[in-house]
């Protein structure tokens, strides 16, 4: 069975919860469907994005127009580029969730809190892993 195609069935309205076991195959489930539908309508998004910078915007003859064009088209590639990023964590956390290692903190091998993987689905790191990181981001930084 492929990442594409699921035998589970979810109860309308279903979400994880800490009642559960973790990990189990609804949560797996609920959590393969979410990340699909995002990287779907990141897909979707992009595919509107490129149809409109590939519209001919006509010679604007002002020159602060044509700068705001820019500017616009500029802004739009660079957020482009960041749910590119996104795409391949999205692909990456599908991966994850095949391999039955989904959920689970990169560093410490605890579960990640479903609230965490909920909110950011993507999630590597347990929330407490994720501050250490930061504050050593920052210590680092300020060197």
């Amino acid at each position: 069975m492929s990442a594409f195609e699921s035998k589970i069935e979810l109860p309308e309205g279903y979400r994880p919860s800490e009642d559960e076991d973790f990990m189990n195959p609804r949560q797996k489930e609920y959590f393969r469907r979410k990340l699909l539908a995002w990287k779907d309508e990141i897909l979707r998004e992009s595919k509107t994005t490129l149809y409109a910078l590939q519209e001919d915007i006509g010679a604007l003859p002002d020159l602060a127009d044509r700068a705001s064009t820019e500017t616009d088209r500029s802004l739009e590639l660079r957020a482009r580029d960041r749910q590119r990023k996104l795409i391949s964590k999205i692909e990456s956390a599908l991966r994850r969730i095949e391999e039955d290692t989904y959920g689970y903190c990169d560093e410490t091998g605890e579960p990640i809190s479903l609230a965490r993987l909920d909110a950011r689905p993507v999630a590597t790191l347990s929330l407490e892993a994720q501050e250490r990181h930061e504050r050593s981001e920052r210590v680092h930084r300020d060197d």
